[in-house]
């Protein structure tokens, strides 16, 4: 396994040297951390990466390598808000849901034992019908069922039952030097251009040269400014959840950005948009930026584009408190009009299959907010109708 982690490194294009796998390979054998797969995370990591680049890609590979061998009994390490388990019952939950409740001694009784579970419970528990743990009947957990749950850590969305989502989730940064599997990409995002010569003099101006030269009788250089692509554009990208399974065809749209857009400008949001965005997934609980800031740095010229599966609970976009991360003291739904109404030219390019939008619910209510033609697939097909729908 650990031979295969070093080439498949390596395939990724990460700059690990055999002498670093082998200084690895030399703290194994000599016990210096314990057989746990965070510290060999932490140990493989400070051995084998020396730039701070590569950290994304060695991410990727060592998710891969290891699938499965995570430790998920710490999934939750932090406070459940008060304002949580205050609301959520009268605001989000139906007759029927709230009856089910009731089965298990009603809202209160089931956080308040969940509460006591986290204290008492010292570690990690599989199956059964008590314990905060994987793959039981217990209503705290996940990988199992519960009609009336709480649903803790895991990856997926599991039967889709849970009352309320609880998970400390970990995102990571596009990458934008990933070699375009699909070229066309880049094509079709040409289609928004307005050239513009801006900037220094610094491009021979060859008819000028030839025109002012016969006029003065001598040679006089004439030297203008590159024509450039003065489109401007703003991207509000969707990271986490279910989007980890369209990383690597909205890192190809990441990276032809870049190439394509002079002036461009990119953040990160989860799910929908609330009161902040970030830039860097890293640091995204210190380094927030207010989603007012935002709307009050660029003006209403630039090109705004979505890029997100619009897939979540409806409650999300339409109730304060539908964050499954914090409590959004506005709904979602109140931050994506207000980018509607600013943005004359806005569109959202979605990875889900056109097919299924009529199906989900919350991409219903997307399509609604931002405008039913404002939402195209993240096809070569989608992406072109999107830059004609940005270039009126």
């Amino acid at each position: 396994m650990f031979q295969r982690f070093f080439t498949e490194l390596r395939a990724a294009r990460v700059p690990v040297s055999l002498k670093e796998y082998l200084v690895l390979v030399e703290a194994l054998e000599k016990d210096a951390i314990p057989p746990n797969v965070e510290d060999f995370y932490y140990l493989a990591r400070a051995t084998l990466i020396k730039d701070e680049r590569y950290l994304d890609k060695f991410d990727r590979v060592f998710g891969h390598v290891f699938k499965g061998l995570e430790n998920t009994v710490d999934a939750v390490n932090a406070e459940i808000p008060a304002e949580w388990l205050k609301a959520l019952s009268e605001k989000f939950l139906t007759d029927e849901e709230k009856a089910q409740i009731e089965a298990l001694g009603g809202w209160e009784k089931l956080m308040e034992t969940l509460a006591e579970r986290l204290k008492e419970q010292k570690e990690r528990h599989e199956g059964g019908n008590k314990w905060i743990g994987t793959g039981g009947t217990s209503p705290y957990g996940n990988g199992g069922y519960n009609p009336e749950g709480v649903r803790i850590g895991g990856q997926g969305k599991g039967q889709g039952r849970a009352v309320k989502v609880w998970d400390k989730r970990e995102y990571k940064n596009l990458d934008d030097q990933v070699e375009l599997g699909v070229r066309n990409i880049k094509v079709a995002l040409r289609r928004l251009r307005k050239f513009a010569r801006t900037g220094a003099p610094d491009e021979l101006d060859l008819d000028g040269t030839i025109a002012k030269s016969a006029r003065e009788g001598y040679l006089d250089i004439v030297l203008r400014p590159e024509r450039r692509n003065a489109v401007k554009v703003l991207l509000f990208f969707d990271i986490g959840g279910s989007m980890d399974s369209h990383v690597q065809l909205c890192q190809e749209l990441f990276s032809a950005a870049r190439a394509e857009f002079k002036h461009m400008e990119f953040f990160y949001f989860h799910n929908c948009l609330y009161e902040s965005v970030w830039k860097d997934n890293r640091r995204r609980h210190d380094e927030k930026t207010a989603t007012w800031d935002v709307l009050h740095r660029f003006p209403h010229d630039y090109r705004v584009v979505f890029v997100g599966d619009a897939t979540m609970s409806p409650y999300e976009i339409t109730y304060p408190g539908g964050s499954v991360e914090h409590w959004n003291e506005e709904p979602g739904a109140l931050w994506l009009q207000r980018v509607a109404q600013i943005y004359e030219r806005c569109v959202w390019l979605n990875p889900t299959p056109r097919q299924h939008w009529d199906h989900t619910p919350s991409i219903q209510l997307v399509r609604e907010i931002i405008g039913d033609k404002r939402m195209f697939p993240l096809t070569i097909e989608g992406l072109d109708g999107a830059m004609r729908e940005l270039s009126r």
